[in-house]
C-alpha cells in the first residue's frame, strides 16, 4: 500500500462542528514563496493613523478582492479610498487557497476578468516592490473522453476570437508539458500558456501596498459594526474606531459577506463550502526535472495538481453527496475570532479522487504528505460571483462570493474601479450581476445548488446546460401545475418555464449534447405548429415594472432612446450607457397618462430595476416603481389561428382594424380580466395576455378548449427562439449588451436621434454616428450537418479570425442553420462567404438578406398593397 494510504488510514478525525477553531497550520509549509505572518506592528500603525472620519469609497474586506479593488481606485485616480480589514489582510479564505490562476472559462465574458488578473499580476511585482510569487509554466486541461473532446473543441471555437493563447494539443504534446502522467487514458488535452499559480498571501500584500502607494488608507483591526444609511444616500459605516461617512460601500468580506448584508436587510445567498487540498514532500521525480511542470486538471478525476517547490499540490473537488457546507454559519453566522483557522481534514471524503490521482500520476503512490489543508471558501448557488451595484438600496456595492477569488480579484477589481469611475460596466457581465437573485434564493435552494455546483465543478459543459438542485422554487407560474409533466423545463431567475413538450414516441428527458439531440424534432414539430395553426406559451418570467407618477414620463424619456408610446400603445425602447452601448431592450406599454408597463427579460429583472431606480433616485424625479413580476402571469399565443381562438371568448373586436399590432386593451376573455398587448416574439400573429397570477390557469384552460378546432398546442422557448431568428429579431444578451451599441447592432430604427430629450448615451452615438461604424451585425447561413451554431463561434475568412456569432439556431421552415454574426464592415455585403467553426471543423456560411422569414405583420402589409395595386 502506498505511504499516501497509509498516512490516510492513520488520519485521525473529530466532529467537523467541533473545529470551528482547529490547529493552524503554518502557511510557510505549503506555499511556494513562503508567506510571512502579519506583523504587531502593521497592526498597530494601521491603528496609529489618523481616522478619517470621511471618504469617497469604504471597502470592507481585505482579502485578495478587497485589495484589489482599493488598489484599482487609487490607482484610477479616486481620492479618499478606505479598506476596512476586522482582523488581518487575507483572513478568510486568501490565506490558505491554492492560488491558481488561468486565463480558461467556460463563459464568455469571465474570460475578460481572467486575463486582467494575469496581465496585471505580471507587473504588479515591478510596481509595488513586493514579490508576488507567480509562476506560469502554463496549465493543461486532460481530455479521456471523447465527450472531453468535444467539450474541447467546443471551447477552442470560443476562444479564437479572444484576446488569450489557447491550444487543442495531442496527447505527446499533454506529455511533453507534464512528462510524469501515465497517458494511458490521455485522448487530447487543451493547453493556456501563461497559466499558474500565485502566492495569496503576498498577492494581497502587493495589492495593499499598491493601494497605500496610490492613496488609499487601509485599517485594521477594524471591524464594521453597523451600516447606516442616510436621507442623501451616503453610509455611515460604524466600527469600535468611529464612524466613517462614505459616498458608496462595497462588501468584499468573503464568507462574511452575509453578515454584513444583513446589517442592510439583504441575505445574500452565499455559504462556505469545505475544500481540501493535499500537499507532498519532495517527491525525487519532480526535484529532477530542469523546468516547471505545467498545472494539470484532470477533468474526470475532478481534481487540480500542480508542482509545489520539489514536491506536489492537489486538490479534488468531491462530488455532491460528499462535500461539506458549513450551513451553521448561514443559519447562526461565522464564530467570532474565526479567520486563520482551518477545518479538520476529512481524507476518506476525497479518497476516490487520490486514488484517480495516482493512477494518472503515479510518482503521487510513494509521496510522503506534508499538509492536508481544509479551509472555507464562500460559493453562490451557480458558482459565479455577485459582482456590482445591489439594486433596492442606494450605492452599495457587491464584490462577493468568489470560489475562485485569486483569479478574479485582479480583473474583478479592476471592473468595478471602471464601473465605479466612469458610471458604467467596462463590458457585460451580467452573469454575475449580484442582483440575478431574489428572495427566492432561499436557504435551502442555497445549500442545494451549492452542493451542486460544488460536485458538478468539472463535468462535460454542455451547451443549453440544465441542473435541477433546488428546483422548482416557489416562483412557479400560474399554469406550471398544468404543465411540468408534459415537457423539458429550463430555469430562469427562480422561474420554471417549458423549453418544448414531449409526444408520445418521443425520446424524453434531459439528454445533454453538442450535437442535435432528443429535443430537435419537437422543436420542429413547435415552430411548424405556430407557423400553420396556432399555440401557446408560458411567459411569465417577463419581469415586469410598473412607472407611474407625475415624472414618469420626464424619467423614461431621459433613459430610454426610443420616444414613449402613447396611452394604449406599446414599442420596444433601449437604454443606453453614457458611452452608447446598450444596457437593456425593454417593451414599454403607456396604460394610462402617466403610467407605463414596462417589460424585459427574465434574466435582467434586478439588472434592469437598479438602473431605472438609481436614475430616478440621482435625477430627483417625482415617481412611483413597483416590481410586479410575481403578481402578474403572462402567456403567449401565437399563429394564424390565434385570432379565431381568442375571439370565441371575448366580444372585443380583434380584427386588424379593431385591434391593431402593438396595441394594448384590457378585455375580457373567459369572463377574467386580461391586459392584452398585440404583439409576439415569433414574428406571428399574436397576442401577450398579462394576468392575475390566480386566473392564469383558469384561461389557459379556456383557450385550449376553444382552439381544439384550430389545432391549438403548446411550444417552447427552443421554438420560440428558432422563430425569432428567422425574424430577424435581435436578442438582448446575445446581439446587443454592454459590449455593443446599438448602430452596429441594426437598432437604428428603435434610436430616435432627434427627440426633444437628451436621453442617456445620447452624445455618445452622435460621436460613434460621426465616426462610422467598423463592424455590423450580419445575418448568415450556414451549411452544416448534425450541429448548429449556438452563439459566441468564431468566424473566419481566407484563414483569419474576423468575427463571432451572437446566437444561432436551425431554420426549420428553410431547413438550414441560422445565426447572428459581427463582421467587418467589407465583410458584411449579402452574398460574402466565410466559415464558423463548430467542434473543430471550419463550416461554409454565407451573408444572406434579413429576415429570412417576414413577420406576420410585414406580410399583411405587403398584401393589403398588393390588393390595392391590383
Amino acid at each position: 500500500m502506498s505511504r499516501i494510504l497509509n498516512l490516510i488510514g492513520s488520519h485521525l478525525r473529530r466532529d467537523l462542528s467541533a473545529c470551528r477553531s482547529s490547529a493552524r497550520l503554518p502557511v510557510r509549509t505549503f506555499c511556494c514563496s513562503a508567506r510571512r505572518p502579519a506583523e504587531d506592528s502593521d497592526v498597530h500603525s494601521a491603528l496609529r493613523k489618523r481616522w478619517k472620519d470621511s471618504a469617497d469609497t469604504v471597502i470592507i474586506g481585505g482579502g485578495c478582492v478587497g485589495a484589489s479593488v482599493a488598489y484599482h481606485l487609487a490607482k484610477g485616480g479616486l481620492k479618499d479610498v478606505v479598506l476596512l480589514e476586522k482582523s488581518e489582510l487575507t483572513a478568510g479564505s486568501t490565506w490558505h487557497a491554492a492560488g491558481l490562476t488561468t486565463y480558461y472559462h467556460p463563459g464568455i465574458n469571465l474570460k475578460k476578468v481572467h486575463y486582467d488578473s494575469i496581465k496585471l499580476y505580471e507587473r504588479l511585482e515591478a510596481e509595488t516592490g513586493q514579490a508576488v510569487g507567480f509562476h506560469n509554466p502554463g496549465s493543461v486541461r486532460i481530455a479521456s473522453t471523447a465527450a472531453r473532446v468535444d467539450e474541447m473543441k467546443y471551447q477552442m471555437t470560443r476562444t479564437h476570437w479572444q484576446v488569450t493563447e489557447q491550444y487543442f494539443i495531442t496527447p505527446e504534446r499533454v506529455h511533453e508539458l507534464f512528462p510524469l502522467l501515465n497517458m494511458d487514458k490521455v485522448l487530447a488535452g487543451l493547453y493556456t500558456p501563461g497559466d499558474g499559480h500565485i502566492d495569496p498571501y503576498s498577492l494581497t500584500m502587493a495589492l495593499a501596498a499598491g493601494a497605500r502607494m496610490y492613496g488609499a488608507q487601509i485599517y485594521n483591526p477594524a471591524p464594521v459594526t453597523g451600516l447606516q444609511q442616510t436621507a442623501g444616500g451616503q453610509w455611515d459605516v460604524e466600527t469600535p474606531h468611529g464612524t466613517i461617512r462614505a459616498n458608496r460601500i462595497v462588501n468584499a468580506t468573503g464568507f462574511w459577506a452575509r453578515e454584513v448584508g444583513q446589517m442592510i436587510g439583504f441575505d445574500h445567498p452565499t455559504i462556505p463550502v469545505h475544500h481540501q487540498y493535499v500537499v507532498t514532500a519532495t517527491v525525487p521525480e519532480v526535484k529532477a526535472l530542469k523546468k516547471e511542470l505545467a498545472v494539470i486538471r484532470d477533468l474526470e478525476g475532478s481534481y487540480y495538481l500542480r508542482q509545489e517547490r520539489d514536491g506536489l499540490l492537489f486538490g479534488p473537488y468531491e462530488k455532491m453527496e460528499k462535500m461539506v457546507l458549513q450551513d451553521s454559519w448561514v443559519r447562526n453566522g461565522v464564530p467570532p475570532g474565526f479567520g486563520k483557522e482551518l477545518f479538520e481534514s476529512d481524507l476518506d471524503r476525497i479518497m476516490e479522487h487520490i486514488e484517480m490521482a495516482m493512477e494518472m500520476v503515479p510518482v503521487l503512490k510513494k509521496a510522503d504528505i506534508i499538509n492536508v489543508v481544509s479551509g472555507p471558501i464562500t460559493y453562490t448557488p451557480d458558482l459565479l460571483p455577485m459582482v456590482g451595484p445591489h439594486q433596492g438600496v442606494r450605492n452599495y456595492w457587491a464584490a462577493i462570493g468568489f470560489g475562485y477569488g485569486v483569479i478574479h480579484a485582479g480583473g474583478i477589481g479592476k471592473f468595478l474601479s471602471d464601473w465605479i469611475r466612469t458610471g458604467e460596466p467596462p463590458y457585460d457581465l451580467i452573469e454575475c450581476d449580484p442582483n440575478r437573485y431574489g428572495k427566492w434564493a432561499d436557504v435551502p435552494f442555497l445549500c442545494a445548488k451549492a452542493r451542486e455546483s460544488y460536485g458538478f465543478n468539472n463535468v462535460v459543459g454542455y451547451p443549453k446546460e440544465e441542473r435541477f438542485a433546488g428546483r422548482p422554487t416557489y416562483r412557479k407560474s400560474g399554469v406550471y401545475e398544468l404543465l411540468k409533466d408534459k415537457g423539458s423545463m429550463g430555469f430562469h431567475a427562480g422561474w420554471e418555464q417549458p423549453h418544448y413538450f414531449y409526444k408520445p414516441g418521443d425520446d424524453i428527458g434531459y439528454k445533454p449534447s453538442f450535437r442535435r439531440t432528443n429535443w430537435f424534432a419537437p422543436v420542429g414539430r413547435e415552430c411548424k405548429l405556430v407557423m400553420d395553426k396556432v399555440g401557446v406559451i408560458d411567459l411569465t418570467p417577463f419581469a415586469k415594472f410598473m412607472v407611474k407618477g407625475k415624472d414618469s414620463h420626464k424619467l423614461l424619456d431621459r433613459l430610454f432612446a426610443n420616444t414613449m408610446p402613447k396611452v394604449g400603445l406599446t414599442n420596444i425602447s433601449h437604454m443606453l450607457t453614457p458611452s452608447g452601448r446598450v444596457f437593456a431592450e425593454v417593451t414599454i406599454t403607456q396604460l394610462a397618462a402617466g403610467e407605463f408597463l414596462l417589460i424585459t427579460g427574465s434574466g435582467s429583472e434586478g439588472h434592469d430595476l437598479r438602473w431605472i431606480e438609481a436614475e430616478a433616485a440621482d435625477g430627483g424625479y417625482d415617481v412611483e416603481i413597483s416590481n410586479l413580476t410575481e403578481e402578474i402571469g403572462v402567456l403567449g399565443i401565437a399563429g394564424p389561428n390565434s385570432r379565431k381562438v381568442l375571439q370565441k371568448l371575448t366580444d372585443e373586436d380583434l380584427s386588424d382594424a379593431g385591434f391593431k399590432f402593438l396595441h394594448c386593451k384590457s378585455i375580457q376573455l373567459a369572463g377574467l380580466p386580461v391586459r392584452a398587448i398585440r404583439i409576439s416574439y415569433t414574428g406571428e400573429l399574436g397576442w401577450e395576455l398579462y394576468i392575475e397570477q390566480k386566473n392564469m390557469a383558469a384561461v389557459y384552460n379556456a383557450m385550449m378548449e376553444a382552439g381544439k378546432g384550430e389545432g391549438i398546442d403548446n411550444f417552447g422557448t427552443y421554438a420560440m427562439n428558432a422563430l425569432r431568428l428567422e425574424k430577424g429579431f435581435r436578442g438582448w444578451g446575445a446581439e446587443m449588451n454592454c459590449d455593443t451599441n446599438p448602430l452596429e447592432a441594426g437598432l437604428d430604427y428603435f434610436i430616435k436621434m432627434n427627440k426633444p430629450a437628451d436621453f442617456i448615451g445620447k452624445a455618445a452615438l452622435q460621436q460613434i454616428k460621426a465616426q462610422g461604424l467598423k463592424r455590423k451585425l450580419s445575418y448568415i447561413s450556414l451549411d452544416t450537418d448534425d450541429i448548429d451554431p449556438e452563439g459566441n463561434e468564431t468566424i473566419w475568412c481566407n484563414g483569419k479570425v474576423v468575427g463571432n456569432t451572437t446566437s444561432g439556431a436551425y431554420s426549420y421552415s428553410s431547413q438550414q442553420s441560422l445565426a447572428f454574426a459581427y463582421l467587418p464592415l467589407d465583410l458584411c455585403s449579402v452574398g460574402q462567404k466565410v466559415e464558423v467553426e463548430l467542434l473543430g471543423r471550419k463550416y461554409p456560411a454565407m451573408v444572406i438578406q434579413e429576415p429570412l422569414v417576414l413577420t406576420e405583420p410585414t406580410r399583411t402589409r405587403l398584401q393589403k398593397k398588393a390588393k390595392g395595386k391590383a
